[in-house]
């Protein structure tokens, strides 16, 4: 096995052997503007205690240039994974030289040169297990320790990490800044930021407790920065969750950077959080983006306690962090600011995820079986996040939000700079809630699946709830009827259900919602009165909620091939226009063009296409003037463009100039109309070129990138594929460009030839590359084929391929035959 990939079972034994105490990171990153340098001096100081005379640290890094363990030096014995260490003691402490290096994938040390202004950007970003390539450490989130960095780089540079400075030197053109140590934490949270990052400075108070607050980003982006709502955001969220958790945030200082080409949403670090700069919007943003943002600051700030005070012993118990964090940041959201429906779009979008993931052949559990790292990275999946948060949310109905929160007072209490199992949380809210919790956890922590619900007569007569895979669920039924030209709710019947079928007394209704208030978790379809209902009125339904769990059961009778996804687009098509809410709106109208490009059976697709794009044109000059829904269509028209020119002259005239009365076509809008005409043939690489001039950024050149890319010949479609696969110079975002730019407008007469290429490559891509940029090769380039004859051969001679890469394979396989099998069931 790869030696960079641990396992469980072997740091389970490391940690029982060696007890860490400190870890001193001294990185030098004078260098990091100079281009051509490609790595950077790092020294580790670790001290520890140990039962055993042998045992290793991980790093991955350029090479290991000295080794002292106990003040005498010692030969280096390292594999580019792991340092060999000998000859210890009951009391140790090692010191490690190396070099390492610098990252464009986004994992360990990420440096980023700003085309903008030529300055030069650094961050970290770990989780898994990515710190070992910035440090020489125990890689594993049970071997926690105080770490104190020191940091040289240019003069004028912001330096950040973790905690606050304590000294910083300076001389000629460079400084040296020495960091506060931390309180115990995993390594995967440590964190590193260095660059002329704009700074906004703020404060939070309560009581006799001050934190500092910071928002940076780079100065290139500074004017985007919305640093005041920001602030307020994370003010409120600082108030909520110190109230609700009972214990003060312990990390002494909350800054939050927004960092260039990330390889993920936001990370945890204690008082460094890290997020993508797609959260600040170039120009105009809905409120469905400011509240995302605003969801994702909860999320992480949640974390403070959730996963960085108590963290998990191993990656089995992910859920223990981010389950909770993903329901934080919702109930928080509805709680504690302005953005009080955030529980609609989580009905609506963040539970698609999570049906989407627990109906592939590879769902698992939400306490999941994590043997190595490898499977861990996978394991940041929508079964861990959004089906953990759903079934929280089921949770908190089962035992009440009073008892939900005083177990978890007394989790953090307990176990406080610890780390835990499934175990320590039940035990903690069996106590207070005063029921057994073990059977909650087997049906819906340790099982995986889910139950599909609904309403149908039952043979005697009257109603029943029936639900396949039963499961106990708290749930209500929601009545609707007519009043004043609005379907609104007219009665509510709560009860709990746990077999198959359970009968249930209703009043008449024109709709009737199972699942009212999207308490539990699982697929809810209408029955046939309320699908005629929804089909003519669903714009009708008065309660946001009540809509989204409407849209979310459309939207999976047709990924089940139940609802024709042609019908479905016209529901979306007569509805949508007059959908209020901006957070439902973003979530419908990918759902439309991805029902046309993957279910529409393939005779009636031009036709529908057609007709969603006028619609979508429609939409936009209905909408009113300036609103977030002008924008969304915009952005819609703009992907619907993408395939097909009915509305190519239309799109151009966006883009010269003539846009309906209120639109604001910033970059990234002009970025994406434009894309959407070179991808039809209807604008050129002169026409790039001139846009690029317009906006020569980071984002503006990598959005080139995927423009020339998507130019409809056969010829710049391979080297798209060529760039992919052979230019290792390529940064996660620039590899995401090639590879949209070849899969761009669904052309397979222009892709094909590669089907057969793809299975040769993806091993040998998994062999070589970063998991993180051969996860985008694989899942990115796999062929939408007219069949899964090639996968299945290549998963039969395969059975030996590592078993990340398998599982990603059967994934798409599955996405495949779901596509395929949902179109010819099309009527």
């Amino acid at each position: 096995m790869d030696t960079a990939n641990l396992t469980r079972e072997e740091t389970a034994a490391r940690s029982a052997a060696v007890s860490l105490r400190s870890i001193r990171v001294e990185l030098d990153l004078t260098g990091a503007p100079e281009r051509a340098r490609t790595t950077f001096p790092t020294t580790t100081t670790l001290e520890f205690d140990a039962t055993t005379e042998e045992t290793w640290v991980d790093f991955v890094g350029a090479s290991v240039e000295r080794l002292v363990v106990n003040g005498e030096e010692a030969p280096i014995d390292y594999d580019g994974a792991r340092i060999r260490l000998t000859g210890l003691g009951t009391s140790n402490t090692v010191v490690v030289m190396a070099s390492g290096s610098y990252s464009r994938s986004g994992e360990g040390l990420h440096r980023f040169h700003d085309p903008a202004d030529g300055e030069t950007y650094l961050y970290t970003q770990y989780e898994p297990a990515d710190s070992r390539r910035v440090m020489a450490c125990f890689e594993q989130p049970d071997m926690k320790a105080a770490y104190t960095f020191v940091i040289d780089a240019p003069a004028g540079w912001e330096v950040l990490s973790n905690q606050s400075p304590v000294r910083v030197d300076t001389g000629v053109g460079v400084q040296r800044v020495e960091f506060a140590p931390t309180l115990p934490i995993s390594s995967y949270i440590t964190a590193v930021a260095a660059g002329p990052y704009s700074r906004v400075d703020g404060e939070w108070r309560r009581d006799d407790q001050r934190i500092a607050l910071g928002v940076l980003a780079r100065r290139s982006l500074a004017e985007h920065l919305e640093a005041d709502e920001i602030l307020e955001i994370t003010r409120q969220g600082l108030d909520f969750f110190t109230d609700a958790f009972a214990f003060p945030y312990p990390w002494g200082k909350y800054d939050q950077i927004f960092v260039p080409e990330y390889n993920l949403g936001a990370m945890e670090n204690p008082g460094l959080v890290t997020f993508t700069e797609s959260y600040l919007s170039r120009g105009a943003a809905t409120d469905a983006q400011r509240a995302a943002r605003a969801n994702t600051i909860l999320h992480e700030m949640a974390h403070m306690w959730f996963g960085d005070l108590v963290t998990m012993t191993w990656w089995d118990d992910l859920w223990l962090k981010e389950s909770f964090a993903d329901y934080m940041g919702a109930h928080a959201s509805a709680a504690a600011t302005r953005f009080s429906d955030a529980w609609v779009k989580f009905a609506a979008s963040r539970k698609a995820w999570a049906y989407l993931q627990d109906q592939l052949p590879t769902t698992h559990p939400i306490v999941a079986d994590i043997v190595d790292l490898e499977a861990a990275k996978l394991n940041f999946d929508g079964i861990t996040y959004a089906k953990g948060a759903a079934v929280l949310k089921q949770l908190v109905a089962f035992v009440g939000d009073e008892a939900f929160f005083d177990g978890a007072r007394r989790y953090f209490a307990a176990n406080a700079y610890g780390n835990t199992t499934l175990d320590d949380f039940l035990v903690q809210l069996s106590e207070v809630s005063g029921r057994d919790m073990s059977g909650w956890s087997r049906a819906w922590l340790e099982t995986s699946g889910m139950s599909t619900i609904q309403l149908s007569p039952a043979a005697e007569g009257g109603w029943e709830i029936v639900q396949t895979d039963p499961r106990p669920h708290r749930l209500r039924i929601g009545l609707y009827g007519w009043d004043d030209g609005r379907l609104v709710r007219t009665a509510q019947v709560a009860l709990d259900i746990a077999e198959e079928r359970t009968p249930v007394e209703l009043p008449d209704a024109e709709l009737v919602l199972v699942n009212d208030d999207d308490l539990t978790y699982a697929k809810v379809r209408l029955d046939e009165r309320s699908l005629a209902t929804v089909e003519t009125s669903l714009s009708a339904v008065a309660d946001p909620l009540a809509r989204a769990l409407i849209w979310s059961s459309l939207w999976n009778a047709t990924r089940d091939g139940e609802l024709d996804a042609a019908r479905y687009v016209s529901i979306v098509r007569a509805h949508a226009p007059g959908e209020s809410n901006i957070g439902l709106l973003a979530g419908i109208l990918p759902n439309a063009i991805f029902a046309l490009r993957h279910y529409v059976a393939d005779e009636r697709r031009a036709d529908e296409q057609r007709a969603w794009t006028d619609a979508a044109w429609s939409a936009l000059q209905e909408a009113e003037p300036g609103s977030d829904a002008q924008l969304s269509w915009a952005r819609a028209l703009a992907t619907a463009s993408a395939f097909d020119d009915v509305r190519h002259a239309e799109v151009r005239g966006i883009l010269d100039g003539t846009a309906p009365e209120g639109l604001t076509v910033d970059p990234d809008l002009r970025w994406q109309l434009l894309t959407a005409l070179v991808t039809t043939g209807h604008a050129t690489a002169d026409d790039v070129e001139t846009e690029l001039r317009r906006d020569d950024t980071g984002t503006g050149r990598t959005a080139a990138r995927r423009a020339l890319a998507s130019r409809p010949s056969a010829e710049v479609r391979a080297d798209a594929w060529d760039a992919a696969w052979n230019d290792l110079s390529l940064s996660n975002d620039h590899l995401d460009a090639s590879i949209g730019g070849f899969r761009a407008g669904g052309r397979r007469d222009l892709v094909s030839a590669f089907d057969e290429e793809y299975f040769e490559r993806i091993a040998d891509a998994w062999r070589t590359r970063s998991i993180e940029l051969a996860q985008r090769l694989v899942v990115g380039l796999f062929p939408a084929a007219d069949g899964v004859d090639r996968v299945d051969a290549w998963l039969a001679a395969h059975e030996d391929a590592p078993a990340a890469l398998r599982r990603i394979v059967v994934e798409q396989r599955d996405h495949l035959a779901r596509d395929l099998r949902v179109r010819a069931a099309q009527g």
